[in-house]
């Protein structure tokens, strides 16, 4: 058993993922070798994306590729990889660079410290975001407001629509989620069971390579999700 594995994943991203996996292999490296696994989930990208990292399962031993033919969908995706994954903590990065590697470091040292879930957000000290638009800075808050309304899980962080972040393997069951569109960390929030969440300030960073997967349809996906969380019967 791994102590973490990290879930990246993919679509139209061959200009990014091997840099980041070679971003990632450093930092873990120096904090546990042996001890992580880097697990790319690719939505069979038209770019080939699964090829570039799969050619670096030799050069990182710690890099496993998990290339989806048949569905799509980012927080389906995190799930498939999840499933798979061997580490006592479970983790999630996008591939495009805007989630600074870095910060993983303190995802996993909060995890040893006893936090359940640890949240990479952009609206604590040290959070930000660079080169947003004022539409989207709006959009973003707006919908952040509304999903602290309607689902109330989702006000136990400062950014629920967080893509980044890390929790312990035993504070969710898989079989309970039915993640939507791109935000995962609803889902988790709403349908796991945590009894100390800590978030880390991040700043997400511009794009460099690549096109952004940020559309209208994403913001309506939401909307059915925290809908969705809001009024499914729970577990006791």
């Amino acid at each position: 058993m791994k102590k973490f594995s990290l879930v990246i994943p993919t679509y139209n991203e061959r200009e990014n993922v091997v840099t980041i996996l070679r971003r990632l292999q450093t930092l873990l490296d120096g904090a546990m070798p042996g001890e992580y696994e880097l697990i790319v989930v690719d939505d069979d990208s038209p770019d080939r994306t699964w090829e570039a990292a799969e050619a670096l399962t030799a050069e990182i031993p710690a890099v496993r590729v998990i290339r989806r033919v048949d569905d799509r969908g980012l927080a389906t995706a995190v799930v498939a990889g999840w499933k798979t994954a061997q580490g006592e903590f479970l983790g999630v990065i996008d591939a495009d660079l805007q989630h600074p590697p870095e910060v993983v470091l303190k995802f996993v040292e909060a995890l040893e410290n006893g936090a359940d879930l640890v949240v990479g957000s952009r609206h604590v000290e040290g959070g930000g975001t660079k080169d947003w638009s004022l539409i989207r800075r709006i959009l973003s808050r707006g919908a952040r407001a509304l999903g602290c309304l309607i689902l109330p899980a989702a006000g136990a962080v400062s950014d629920p629509m967080s893509g980044f972040f890390a929790l312990r393997r035993d504070a969710v069951d898989f079989a309970e989620l039915r993640p939507l569109g791109y935000k995962i960390l609803l889902e988790v929030l709403g349908r796991g069971r945590f009894s100390k969440i800590e978030e880390v300030g991040y700043v997400f960073q511009a794009r460099t390579e690549g096109a952004s997967k940020v559309t209208w349809r994403l913001y309506w996906e939401y909307l059915v999700q925290i809908w969705r969380l809001r009024t499914a019967p729970r577990k006791k």
